[in-house]
């Protein structure tokens, strides 16, 4: 079956713009899965920056054809946008955005993410795959500029190993390897003088839950019910600096420029829900400026130094993360604590951001994708890790 080029493309592809293919999988009453506010968010600045840029699920993805089936806005689409399908050409640049671990890790998508990388029609892939946790912190140990900011880690494999990891830190966090948007969470805090030492929180959907164990044989029962199977990785507990009795992070987005290089597009902060253990919105989290909750915390003169000392780490975590993959990344999302003391601590990235709700971040994110993929259409093709 033919389809119509929408918006006519026929005039655009004279004028040979560079075209961006948002990667995802396909849905089969939808056409397509994923953020679809977020997509269209993309085509529509994309458009305004002179680019083509259409929804490509993995299954319409061939190698040997010039136009491919996808998805993009139809010319009339309001706010909401109508979405449709037709051809679009083989694109220059490919922005993976699958939306679930387990869809990127099948073979036959693993295959063609192999060849996408590999491929001289393509200029660029934003960002292979998923982060690892345990790789995460195994590849910023390794160099003494990010080692400081990482909390003691450890994998979590046998009740010998957690009960030596509680007894140099009584307070810790488990978290599952492969998961994302605070699921999966725990803590544990010993308490030596009590009948019941050891108190184990589990993140529900925006609370948690406690149990009080009275060994270390029944926590580590209750943790392997709790995890289902998952592997999980030990981390040593910060206490943060709180806002009202409630415990908050930093939330920074590191994304590529114009020139290829790593710099942050913006710093947010999350407040923690007053019965949850992470300050993940849809755990119970709440939005809030960075600087109004530092400064509460520190003063305003040491709210700046730490902001500024944040994004400087934040650019160095990014370098590091994008040497130690051996693959090239065009944008990350971090998680930054500070302690009561005002030290820095990290606790995550993630490798396909989820939309910061700060307007004016979400505005320099769009367009940042864009002023990096006009790098790359006009670089040549960088080697796996440390270029662009």
């Amino acid at each position: 079956m033919e389809y119509e080029l929408p918006y006519g493309f026929s005039a655009e592809l004279t004028a040979r713009k560079p075209v961006l293919a948002i990667l995802t999988m396909s849905d089969p009453k939808l056409g397509f899965r994923g953020n679809r506010a977020n997509f269209a968010d993309l085509v529509r600045t994309g458009k305004e920056m002179g680019f083509i840029v259409y929804v490509l699920p993995m299954r319409y993805l061939k190698f040997s054809q010039p136009m491919l089936t996808g998805f993009s806005l139809a010319d009339s689409a309001g706010k909401g946008g109508e979405w449709e399908k037709g051809l679009f050409p083989f694109p220059d640049l490919v922005y993976n955005r699958i939306p679930q671990r387990e869809d990127e890790l099948m073979p036959r998508v693993q295959r063609k993410l192999k060849l996408l990388l590999a491929s001289p029609r393509v200029k660029g892939v934003f960002n292979p795959s998923f982060f690892n946790k345990w790789e995460l912190f195994e590849w910023l140990r390794k160099s003494q500029a990010t080692k400081r900011y990482i909390p003691a880690t450890r994998r979590m494999a046998t009740v010998g190993g957690l009960d030596r990891m509680m007894s140099k830190h009584p307070y810790l966090y488990l978290k599952p390897v492969s998961g994302k948007a605070g699921k999966g969470i725990m803590t544990i805090r010993v308490y030596p003088e009590k009948p019941l030492p050891y108190r184990l929180s589990i993140q529900n959907r925006k609370k948690s839950s406690t149990y009080n164990c009275s060994t270390v044989t029944k926590l580590w029962a209750r943790i392997l019910k709790e995890s289902g199977g998952a592997t999980y990785i030990a981390q040593q507990g910060i206490d943060l600096a709180l806002y009202q009795e409630r415990r908050f992070d930093l939330r920074a987005l590191v994304q590529k420029n114009g020139a290829g290089q790593w710099s942050v597009t913006g710093v947010g902060a999350r407040v923690a829900g007053s019965k949850s253990i992470t300050t993940h919105v849809p755990r119970g989290g709440s939005i809030e400026d960075p600087e109004k909750l530092l400064s509460h915390a520190f003063g305003a003169e040491k709210a700046r130094q730490l902001i500024s000392r944040a994004r400087s780490a934040c650019v160095q975590l990014a370098r590091q993360i994008e040497s130690a993959s051996g693959h090239s990344h065009g944008e990350m999302s971090m998680d930054l604590g500070v302690d009561a003391a005002g030290g820095l601590w990290f606790f995550e990235a993630n490798s396909k951001p989820m939309k910061f709700d700060e307007p004016h971040i979400r505005k320099k994110s769009l367009e940042r994708i864009f002023h990096y993929g006009s790098y790359l259409m006009r670089s040549p093709k960088p080697g796996k890790a440390g270029g662009a």
